[in-house]
């Protein structure tokens, strides 16, 4: 029991704070007021990068292959497949699909989860750079062509405030392990590290789930939001990320990408932010939020399966090696 608590409690978190955010928002807004999401956010950022080896993140930048792989299934393949699956949807609720893939990749989960599935994490890291900096034209452009919504909305000030939550915490772990005392523990506590990060994950989570809830709370009479509806969408958009995840490493495979930059071209390239995804959805309706969340609690769920499948191959693996 241990045992199984120990590899699913990720999982298991993850459940708990979706069912008691959205079923109960009201008794979790207080808690989920305690922090900002955007402090939340840096903090995650910061304490995944503290730990990631300096020289990982450069040979990503000299070999980026697989960053921009994992780039390209999250802006050029995500939308059109949204926009697909959204084709069963209400007006709005489709609208919210397809806002939902062609978000940026998003760091936080990307980068947790590729780590504990044993990938490379620094090819997560590059994925969200790349997508995050291209958003300005990427979304707007998507937006218009698919769903003929024109996004009045400042791209700048979101590219911006992506820099200072997820680019400067970067650049500040890694110049601040070049300090010896602090690298070296860094590298050594990485494990610890990265279950802090996904305790932070959880927290941005109910963040989510909270502000989903609230808003579901006021939608009770809406024509759109029915059972079947909303079963549709969750499956529209978990369909939408389970075949970029396994695109990614048919891909990977097909290219003789190694295992560990595959892991990460799968999970970057599926991934999408709930934070930018949340602001924008506010232009295009009440409705279009609840695509939002269900896209990142589905993408949460499936690549959490995944990534434990993968470590516990790769413990049985290692452990084969040594008999």
């Amino acid at each position: 029991m241990l045992a199984f608590l120990r590899q699913r409690w990720f999982l298991l978190g993850l459940i708990g704070v979706l069912v008691a955010g959205i079923t109960w928002p009201t008794m979790m807004r207080p808690v989920a007021s305690l922090i900002s999401g955007d402090v939340i956010l840096a903090l995650v950022t910061f304490i995944m990068a503290l730990p990631l080896e300096t020289r990982m993140l450069w040979r990503a930048v000299r070999r980026p292959g697989p960053a921009w792989l994992g780039s390209l299934l999250s802006i050029a393949v995500a939308p059109p497949l949204g926009w697909l699956a959204s084709r069963v949807l209400p007006t709005e609720l489709a609208a919210g699909v397809v806002l939902a893939t062609t978000v940026p990749s998003t760091l936080a989960s990307a980068a947790v989860l590729t780590r504990r599935a044993g990938g490379n994490d620094a090819v997560a890291f590059l994925v969200t750079m790349i997508t995050s900096l291209t958003c300005f034209l990427v979304i707007p452009s998507w937006l218009m062509l698919l769903v003929g919504i024109r996004a009045e909305v400042n791209f700048g000030q979101i590219v911006i405030g992506l820099m200072l939550l997820v680019v400067l915490p970067i650049i500040m772990a890694q110049l601040l392990r070049q300090w010896p005392p602090i690298g070296s523990r860094a590298t050594r506590h990485k494990a610890v590290l990265s279950v802090i990060a996904q305790v932070g994950v959880l927290v941005m989570v109910l963040i989510g789930a909270v502000f989903c809830g609230e808003r579901v709370a006021t939608l009770e009479n809406d024509s759109e939001v029915t059972l079947l509806n909303i079963l549709l969408m969750i499956v529209a958009v978990a369909a939408v990320h389970t075949a970029i995840v396994v695109m990614g490493f048919a891909l990977s495979r097909m290219l003789s990408i190694d295992k560990a930059d595959a892991v990460a071209v799968a999970f970057s390239g599926g991934q999408k932010t709930l934070m930018v995804g949340a602001f924008l959805a506010m232009a295009i309706g009440p409705l279009a939020i609840l695509p939002m969340v269900a896209y990142h609690a589905a993408q949460l769920i499936i690549d959490s399966l995944i990534a434990d499948w993968l470590r516990a191959r790769g413990e049985a693996a290692r452990l084969g090696t040594e008999r």
